[in-house]
């Protein structure tokens, strides 16, 4: 597994087909997830980031050989599934924690949320039925675009190949954020998406304001990425549970993963 340091690993620039330039969008706080289920977006790629750390787990999972991870917005949505099917995997967290079976109504879920806990040996092949507070929702938000992509730092250059290879005129990245505001770290995130489109040529510029305010953000503080990453506020938090605190390093790694995940009409992710 590659440590930190990454913004020394950016991949160059790929030559490409012609292809028309993406206007690339951005969402950077929860309460525009009504707005995004309320827009025509037949013709759109939604890329969601919820890097601490839902978006980020869901990858892993995807690397590590899960079958599929089915996102939810609510704990009951998720038991119910359970007993439909006894061979899933229920996974997610509230307040950063996995779900107990005081929380759910009777049982423990298997997994939580922290992408070191989804290893192989336990999920290969598996179907992972997960709720997180944020992560999910922004996910089923987008269910009316064209393509949802599960995107985090992990798969970033991947995410972005992605893109560029179905030759999308509009993209939207959407910040996943914390409770109903936003997260530094998502904004990160799409900044650093948009400088990368940007730096390749396949993202009409200049950029919105949303989508130029994240991508100055990232470029702001790319000189001290990891230290700025890790005094957000849930990098914070995690950090304060021991037992959760590698996982904040752990999320910031940039294109460890060549995975692209995508969520089907059934809601269903799975790698493209």
């Amino acid at each position: 597994m590659c440590g930190s340091g990454w913004r020394h690993r950016m991949p160059p620039p790929k030559p490409c087909r012609s292809i028309r330039p993406m206007n690339v969008q951005t969402t950077l706080t929860p309460a525009e997830f009504d707005g995004i289920m309320s827009a025509d977006l037949p013709e759109t790629a939604c890329v969601v980031f919820d890097i601490l750390r839902a978006t980020s787990t869901f990858v892993t999972a995807l690397h590590e050989g899960a079958k599929e991870i089915i996102a939810v917005r609510e704990i009951a949505e998720a038991v119910i599934f359970l007993e439909k099917r006894e061979d899933i995997l229920l996974a997610g967290e509230r307040d950063g924690v996995k779900i107990s079976a005081a929380r759910s109504g009777g049982k423990d879920f298997d997994l939580g949320n922290s992408p070191r806990e989804f290893v192989r040996k336990k999920i290969e092949g598996r179907t992972i039925v997960s709720t997180t507070t944020n992560g999910t929702r922004a996910l089923r938000a987008c269910a009316g675009a064209k393509t949802v992509l599960v995107a985090s730092l992990l798969n970033l250059a991947a995410t972005a190949d992605f893109l560029r290879q179905k030759d999308f005129a509009e993209v939207l990245l959407v910040c996943a954020g914390t409770g109903q505001n936003a997260a530094l770290e998502d904004i990160l995130a799409a900044g650093a998406m948009a400088e990368l489109l940007a730096a390749r040529g396949l993202a009409r510029t200049p950029f919105p304001d949303a989508t130029e305010a994240a991508r100055r953000t990232y470029l702001q503080v790319l000189p001290e990425f990891d230290s700025v990453f890790d005094q957000t506020l849930n990098a914070r938090r995690l950090r304060a549970i021991p037992e959760l605190e590698a996982d904040v390093a752990f999320c910031r790694q940039r294109d460890v993963f060549p995975v692209v995940g995508v969520m089907g009409v059934d809601g269903a992710i799975r790698k493209a």
